[in-house]
């Protein structure tokens, strides 16, 4: 039977809404100032860091279980949070974009996470596709997807994985065709977010011979004859968002929908991944630092053998370890989106180290506090699992961690 002190930690979303995660963040700044996610920033950054808390307080959280239990994708929350500003964060003004930098979406990112990390993650994909067409779109293009993109009045999916080819992009197998003004697009894509349930789907495709040099980059619209979907996936988290494959058979698309030139797809496809890797990262920033103050909160209230668990010091060490892997992981992402930002020549290596480390720690972060929690943090009334089985996937997509170990052991050794 639960204890009175133990009931009072469950911090399950549901049942006490205004005891979030992100809602302690807003309330202890100053107390636990090692983790303060606003040490650094200007003030600029952080009156939208705090707008961004406080939309994933109140917006996100409390739904956050009912999301995920039942499958739900939020769109009216998201686009809520798309008046915000949120829906094109580093896209251009004049299409309905914040205009913001790289670090400041990484900021917004990790704070909307502490509400709901899954939803957030869908978000962070959406905005790597409206930033893809308004950096290699014509004009055009720009205006007409973007405002409606930035608005999420219509929501975007990415796809470039396909069932035979995951890490290794360069092989996808999906062909367009040219004839005349048009391309005949012709194979699959596998674990797509928002598949079947999103508006426009940014494609990768071949065009031309064998290797990155024969992709493409075409946009679609749902509702193109010959666009199809898959059963929708049952996963272990992630929820929030469903994933689908995305069928072509004979899909014509315009010659003007493509973005860029022919046989540069592969390099936007890679230009919006180093993105993406922030973005992610970020948003598993926000899962750890919910469940660092999740864990805070559990070991100070829950008594054991006659102490609280704050008393015993093996579990005082392990919670100083969590928080310095989690302000160690946030430097280093904040790094990586500067540098890309930039334009630094290693941005790129500098975005995989920080993907690598920041999901590999939060997930470690995040599995520790579920420990922490005993048998109450393995039920699905105590938000911290959520976050485990949520960030759990961040080590595979947007290139899977060794990957990454592989882009950054390159660099090092090419001389």
């Amino acid at each position: 039977r639960r204890g009175a002190a133990a009931s009072r930690t469950a911090m399950a979303w549901r049942g006490a809404p205004l005891r979030t995660a992100a809602a302690q963040i807003l309330r202890s700044r100053g107390i636990a100032s090692c983790i303060d996610p606003s040490a650094g920033l200007t003030e600029e950054q952080k009156e939208f860091q705090k707008v961004a808390l406080d939309f994933a307080a109140k917006e996100m959280a409390p739904h956050m279980a009912e999301w995920d239990e039942k499958e739900i994708f939020p769109v009216e929350t998201m686009r809520k949070a798309a008046q915000l500003g949120f829906g094109g964060i580093y896209v251009k003004p004049d299409v309905g974009g914040s205009g913001l930098s790289r670090l400041d979406t990484s900021i917004i990112f990790e704070a909307l996470s502490t509400g709901c990390t899954s939803t957030t993650a869908y978000m962070s994909i959406h905005n790597m596709c409206a930033w893809m067409i308004d950096t290699f779109g014509s004009e055009e293009q720009r205006h007409r997807f973007c405002p409606s993109l930035c608005s999420m009045e219509r929501f975007a999916s990415y796809c470039l994985t396909e069932p035979g080819s995951g890490s290794d992009a360069a092989s996808l197998l999906t062909s367009a065709q040219r004839k005349g003004d048009t391309y005949v697009l012709n194979g699959s894509k596998a674990f797509i977010s928002g598949g079947g349930d999103t508006d426009v789907y940014v494609v990768m495709c071949r065009t031309g011979g064998p290797g990155p040099k024969g992709i493409s980059c075409v946009v679609l619209e749902k509702g193109t004859p010959g666009l199809s979907f898959g059963k929708k996936e049952k996963k272990v988290g992630w929820n929030s968002q469903p994933t689908r494959a995305v069928i072509f058979e004979d899909c014509v698309v315009p010659v003007g929908n493509r973005l860029g030139a022919e046989g540069q797809g592969f390099n936007i496809a890679m230009k919006g991944l180093n993105g993406g890797r922030i973005n992610i990262a970020s948003c598993s920033l926000g899962a750890a630092h919910a469940c660092v103050l999740l864990a805070q909160e559990h070991l100070t209230v829950r008594k054991q053998f006659g102490e609280p668990l704050a008393s015993n010091q093996y579990l005082q060490f392990r919670l100083a370890e969590m928080a310095t892997r989690l302000v160690a992981a946030r430097l280093m992402v904040r790094n990586a989106a500067r540098a890309l930002q930039e334009g630094q020549e290693d941005a790129a290596v500098l975005c995989s180290m920080a993907k690598l480390f920041a999901t590999d720690e939060c997930f470690e972060i995040c599995n520790q506090a579920l420990q922490m929690h005993g048998g109450y943090g393995y039920l699905k009334d105590y938000a911290v699992q959520q976050f485990v089985r949520d960030t759990r996937v961040h080590q595979i997509l947007e290139g899977t961690n060794e990957v990454m170990r592989m882009i950054v052991a390159r660099n090092l050794l090419q001389g």
